[in-house]
């Protein structure tokens, strides 16, 4: 039964590369199109069947609480309105899933982040999601991690290929090579990790994203645990106890080679609202012709004229791309 799972979403960093947005508002609560990032985090634990989820919070992220709290004057003025559409959208946050919050007190690191959710989580196989890592809707990953847990017991950790000039971002894994299934679809077993290698030290491509399935043996691991790369408490490094435990279970990967949006890096948060507005069926229709008329302009000596193209947006949307065009032609 997936509902035995509790998940635990870590959201108590400084955000400190969205400075000044983040002053005041957490980054896990910037938008994604016309949701928080951290909604569709916690909408993946429950598409997965887990409803039980725990956010790990640092001071100032109050807005946390209130996004998944109900707000009854908001949700009356909507219904009097008639406004079907958005009063859903505002009840559907905090119906979502049975949401608790505690604060992680002097932030250092994940691993301590995680270490707090002990008395919440038991000692029942638990899932850790990062708030700013979003994964796709439409792949499935995060149901092939706790079907590998199912079968073996063990950690398991999502992996996903990277570029070497990447690798001193990430968790790096190194794999069992046979271990890999034969049809390279089935899990890796992980015998070593090393957390942000240089490249020259990376033992392989495959780089730990925001997703695991743990048991509760990490958190007796995360006490003993000293701090490790930049002075935290790496929860990297109580993973690897546990792959080099003979008596224990071990730590297996799950290769995602599907869509993940890293809204923690301010570039690749631009191109998540791109990537998943487009495909909106309310949204793509208007804004693909748009892009595609601004990345013309890119490729030429000029610069597009967004005032101009905006105002063909108002007045031709049925012809707008080919009107564009010639405006940035120009």
């Amino acid at each position: 039964m997936r509902s035995r799972y509790k998940a635990v979403i870590p959201a108590a960093g400084l955000g400190t590369r969205f400075l000044p947005a983040t002053k005041a508002m957490p980054k896990e609560m910037l938008p994604v199109v016309d949701k928080p990032a951290i909604q569709y985090v916690v909408e993946e634990a429950v598409a997965a069947g887990i409803r039980d989820v725990l956010i790990i919070v640092g001071r100032n992220k109050s807005a946390i609480d209130n996004h998944f709290d109900s707000v009854p004057e908001l949700e009356r003025a909507l219904q009097t309105k008639g406004d079907v559409v958005k009063l859903d959208a505002v009840s559907r946050a905090s119906q979502l899933a049975d949401i608790h919050l505690t604060r992680q007190g002097e932030p250092r690191g994940l691993g301590h982040a995680v270490g707090r959710a002990a008395s919440y989580v038991g000692d029942s196989p638990f899932v850790v999601m990062l708030g700013d890592d979003l994964i796709d809707a439409r792949d499935d990953l995060l149901p092939r991690m706790l079907e590998v847990h199912e079968r073996t017991g063990g950690a398991v950790v999502a992996l996903m290929p990277v570029a070497a000039e990447q690798v001193h971002l990430y968790g790096v894994a190194t794999i069992a090579a046979d271990d890999v299934d034969a049809d390279g679809d089935g899990p890796v077993r992980v015998v070593d990790l090393v957390e942000k290698p240089s490249r020259e030290e990376a033992p392989s491509h495959l780089a730990v994203i925001g997703r695991y399935v743990l048991p509760a043996a990490v958190f007796d691991v995360l006490a003993r645990t000293a701090p490790g790369k930049g002075g935290e408490i790496q929860l990297t490094d109580a993973l690897r106890v546990l792959a080099a435990d003979p008596d224990g279970p071990g730590v297996y990967g799950v290769v995602f080679e599907g869509r993940r949006y890293d809204t923690g890096d301010r570039v690749d948060y631009i191109k998540a609202i791109l990537q998943l507005a487009v495909e909106r069926e309310d949204l793509g229709p208007a804004l693909r012709p748009w892009l595609k008329s601004f990345a013309t302009g890119l490729t030429s000596d000029r610069t597009p004229d967004l005032a101009a193209l905006d105002d063909l947006d108002a007045r031709d949307s049925d012809h707008g791309l080919d009107t564009r065009a010639g405006v940035l032609a120009r």
